[in-house]
């Protein structure tokens, strides 16, 4: 079986970091593709497709990445529910990144194309993930 995505787009806002019970770290941002068609009005139009990342690389992307970056992630999609306040089942689709590259140009918060999951950029990080993600 193959569960696989990549992605290349621009990030909605700024990623949002906090950390579970178990003090992992956990960032969401959330990513605007462009689509590759114009709609019946002549305009683009964009899917907005949530990502999450874990461990270093969440406080990686935190720190390097902001609203209107454009980033590449490469991941997997999963789906899971919950149950709301009102009682309600809620289903959520999100990519679980496994490895993020910052495409924007280089700047004063961002250093350019990065690899920042399992290699050694110009950041001196190494990130490795593991299997064990907490949901």
């Amino acid at each position: 079986m193959l569960n696989r995505v990549v992605l290349i787009g621009r990030l909605t806002k700024d990623p949002e970091l906090r950390y579970t019970p178990n003090g992992i770290a956990v960032a969401n941002f959330t990513l605007a593709i462009d689509r590759n068609f114009k709609n019946s009005q002549g305009e683009r139009e964009a899917d907005f497709i949530p990502c999450v990342v874990y461990r270093q690389l969440a406080e990686l992307v935190t720190n390097y990445l902001a609203k209107g970056k454009l980033a590449a992630v490469d991941g997997r999609i999963q789906v899971r529910s919950y149950n709301a306040q009102d009682g309600q089942r809620r289903w959520v689709t999100e990519v679980i990144a496994e490895d993020v590259r910052f495409l924007s140009p280089k700047d004063s918060q961002n250093t350019g194309t990065e690899h920042a999951a399992g290699a050694v950029g110009s950041y001196g990080h190494e990130v490795s993930l593991d299997d064990d993600i907490p949901f």
